[in-house]
């Protein structure tokens, strides 16, 4: 699981200025928006999990995720850049699958008890076939 500092500029600023040669998804231009740069992490990133430092939801699904076997990226955000998300009636925490909003905590559980979690995350390409067939058992397709 990917987890990034407590806030967007913050973590662009300490995480990946001073980067070598490997680029990383995260790496962006510190000069764009707030807006720009989410945007830029969800089209970069199959799962992506906006949230607020200490948000007990955000470990919940992070660890839904990482039980179907998932590791998504995880950004903080402060108060001011919650704004910049592109749903605004969804607060932090926010999951994003394959670009598109799925909302909250409650999204993500009712894609996960209606059977349609693991297709959409098999779709963006963040769960494999092959981890189904040998590393979890007990979803049912």
């Amino acid at each position: 699981m990917q987890s990034v500092g407590c806030c967007l500029t913050t973590t662009m600023t300490n995480s990946f200025s001073s980067s070598s040669s490997s680029s990383s998804s995260l790496s962006m231009d510190l000069d764009d928006s707030p807006e720009t740069r989410i945007q830029r992490l969800i089209t970069e990133n199959p799962v992506i999990i906006f949230t607020r430092s200490s948000c007990c939801m955000c470990h919940v699904m992070k660890n839904l995720l990482s039980t179907i076997g998932v590791s998504p990226t995880v950004i903080q955000l402060d108060d001011h850049e919650i704004a910049a998300l592109p749903s605004s009636t969804t607060p932090a925490p926010a999951a994003f699958i394959g670009g598109t909003c799925i909302g909250g905590l409650d999204s993500l559980v009712s894609l996960h008890v209606t059977g349609h979690l693991v297709p959409k995350l098999l779709q963006v390409g963040a769960l494999s076939y092959r981890f189904l067939c040998f590393g979890f058992t007990s979803w049912k397709g």
